[in-house]
């Protein structure tokens, strides 16, 4: 079991807190403000400002929220100069805190040539966009830069997910998204790979020393890494593009609205699969080592 701790303001916790309503414990904990369990991942918030993270996917629960107290990561003070004007490859993923819908990862490269039409375009965090918006975007940018997309099915998530955690599978479809594209834009080099920290970077060369071609030069990782290069944003674009096709695909063949997140919606679909399908049914769309596929059996 691991652990990750956060240093975060009074507002940064009420956040958190509401953030986490419906998981919240009710147990007396000294010197905390709540604690919380969710998806397997125990989240306490002290009075001091410090949150705990524990258990198997604390990197990425807590990388929700900040980088890591202790994380020995390059941070934005350590980026190269005029990074943002920079040739650069950018990766992002999106779909990790759903439980339905894939896991949709994302490498997109954004030359000097580039970097003004993705500005005038709008280009940006993906969260900071409508999903109208998102769409029409996607596209836009798919026909303008080079991309690789890799989008991991729930059937096959569920699948790999015992021998890989969650931190594991995504360095994995990063480090294999962004040596996919260095192929494919090739002779051409990026002067900077960037990936959208979700793990200390210690953790991320850990995982990716196990792949069979691993990509280690000229790697930095940084949270919320859209705000330092287009190409990061332009990669959030497109697998949140990605991510909402999915799930009206899925909403269109069940025929009833597949939500985002893993809220009380989601254990309330998740149900409905259950007594249609069972098991075999519900593995198809959903991820089911989180803590709705319990809450769902529990309302059958």
């Amino acid at each position: 079991m691991s652990s990750t701790v956060l240093k975060l303001t009074k507002s940064e916790i009420q956040k958190l807190k509401n953030y986490y309503t419906d998981y919240l414990l009710h147990k007396n904990v000294p010197y905390s403000e709540f604690s919380a369990k969710k998806n397997g991942v125990s989240i306490t918030a002290y009075t001091s400002g410090k949150v705990l993270f524990q258990g198997n996917n604390a990197e990425t629960e807590a990388a929700r929220w900040g980088k890591p107290a202790t994380a020995a990561a390059k941070t934005s003070g350590s980026l190269p100069a005029n990074f943002a004007s920079l040739a650069v490859l950018g990766s992002d993923e999106v779909g990790n805190g759903s439980y339905f819908g894939p896991l949709c990862v994302c490498a997109a490269y954004a030359d000097k040539e580039h970097l003004a039409a993705l500005k005038k375009l709008g280009v940006k965090d993906s969260k900071m966009l409508t999903d109208d918006q998102i769409r029409s975007m996607a596209e836009t940018i798919k026909e303008l830069i080079p991309y690789k997309l890799l989008v991991l099915q729930p059937e096959k998530y569920n699948e790999i997910q015992p021998k890989y955690n969650a931190v594991r599978m995504k360095v994995a479809l990063h480090n294999q998204a962004i040596r996919l594209l260095l192929e494919q834009i090739a002779p051409a080099k990026p002067d900077a790979i960037l990936i959208d920290q979700f793990t200390p970077e210690t953790n991320y060369q850990k995982y990716v020393k196990q792949e069979a071609q691993p990509v280690k030069e000229k790697i930095y990782f940084v949270t919320k890494g859209e705000q330092y290069h287009l190409a990061v944003a332009a990669a959030s674009i497109i697998s949140r593009a990605s991510f909402l096709e999915e799930l009206d695909a899925a909403s269109h063949t069940l025929g009833a609205k597949v939500p985002s997140g893993a809220g009380k919606p989601s254990d309330e679909l998740a149900a409905k699969l259950l007594r249609q399908g069972g098991m075999p049914l519900l593995k198809k769309y959903a991820k089911l080592h989180f803590a709705n596929t319990e809450k769902a059996q529990k309302l059958v």
